[in-house]
């Protein structure tokens, strides 16, 4: 995940007519994360593109980009159709698959980490929805490098995720020298970790990560 500000800066970019190229040296992004930012923009090239790549390679770009779009849009329309509204068992199984992939296995302890807001809010539906976890229960501890805003960070996953800022944990802050402290382009607002609140209730507790677990032994048995 890229600061804002350089996707913006990359869209800005592509809208004026600039090649992929040239957004590159701008942005210091990944050819493949332009591909999925710029997908949808429709590209016109501006005079120094052309002057730059030449007129053949603006016009294989250009068949090639209207390819995609057609490609992409299709796509979506199936997705559409194939997915519509999901369940309630979909949402269970989805979330389960997520925390597969991304939670906690070990002590105990219901947690599931993620850069990406979008995982976190649908662990949060899924603990809603598949265990009855209120809101008021989610708490969320951010790991952060050197270079990250932790008041900037706490303000951006509370209003993407919905849970209040005074249910954030203290930062963690990793200054291991082993590590790049430049990490600020790629995770502008660090890492968020999801965690629950039991309130003294036992199924919000250790009972609900042995829950999960029983559940991820039955459907990997």
């Amino acid at each position: 995940m890229y600061y804002p500000k350089i996707k913006q800066k990359a869209i800005d970019l592509r809208t004026k007519g600039y090649s992929y190229s040239h957004i590159i040296k701008q942005t210091k992004v990944a050819k493949s994360t332009l591909s999925d930012w710029l997908q949808d923009i429709p590209f016109t090239p501006n005079k120094y593109t052309i002057e730059t790549i030449g007129n053949a390679r603006v016009a294989s770009g250009k068949y090639k980009h209207q390819i995609r779009v057609k490609s992409l849009e299709r796509a979506k329309l199936q997705a559409e159709k194939d997915i519509k509204s999901l369940s309630k068992r979909d949402i269970m199984m989805l979330g389960l698959g997520v925390y597969i992939g991304e939670g906690s296995k070990t002590a105990g302890i219901t947690r599931i980490s993620n850069s990406d807001p979008k995982i976190i809010k649908l662990t949060m539906e899924w603990l809603e929805v598949s265990f009855g976890v209120k809101n008021n229960q989610f708490k969320i501890r951010l790991h952060l490098y050197p270079d990250n805003n932790e008041k900037e960070s706490v303000k951006y996953w509370s209003k993407h995720t919905g849970v209040p800022e005074n249910q954030f944990f203290k930062s963690t802050i990793d200054k291991r020298i082993d590590k790049k402290f430049n990490n600020k382009s790629k995770l502008p607002f660090g890492t968020a970790h999801l965690g629950i609140k039991g309130f003294g209730d036992e199924k919000y507790g250790v009972y609900l990560h042995r829950l999960i677990m029983a559940w991820i032994n039955r459907v990997l048995c």
